[in-house]
């Protein structure tokens, strides 16, 4: 994707089935370890996998940066998409969030893996560069 449309993508082929990289998104401990680039840590203080649900994270860097992610899912297909938005939080409550995203991710069968295609949605091509700087993709 190019930055001038304001989207993110990255697609990747993972050597698992859909049912454990559904697990690594679904458990938050699991989540929580792989949500971020490294150095940085994630942390997942709300997780309530239904359209309308909390999703939050809050990640740390290394030089003790923080980014706060309160969200609300908005689409749910077991073992094959997941949406979201920073422009929500639960129960459909507008937000004002640092950053507006609204992200999709998809998992389909490829070959003996997974396709992994994760793709941010950004309000414009500036907010999409902010997003790329913070290391978010």
């Amino acid at each position: 994707m190019r930055e001038e449309d304001g989207a993110l993508e990255i697609s990747r082929l993972l050597p698992v089935s859909r049912a454990q990289l559904w697990r690594a998104w679904c458990d938050h401990l699991l989540l929580a370890q792989w949500r971020c680039p490294k150095p940085w840590t994630s942390e997942v203080l709300a997780f309530d996998l239904r359209p309308g649900g909390a999703f939050h994270t809050l990640m740390r860097g290394p030089d003790f940066e923080e980014s706060d992610n309160p969200g609300c899912f908005l689409e749910i297909v077991p073992h094959a998409k997941i949406v979201w938005t920073t422009t929500m939080t639960a129960g459909w409550r507008p937000a004002s969030p640092w950053l507006a995203i609204t992200a999709v991710f998809t998992m389909t069968d490829e070959g003996q893996g997974t396709r992994y295609v994760a793709r941010c949605l950004h309000k414009d091509a500036e907010d999409c560069k902010k997003a790329r700087g913070h290391g978010v993709f």
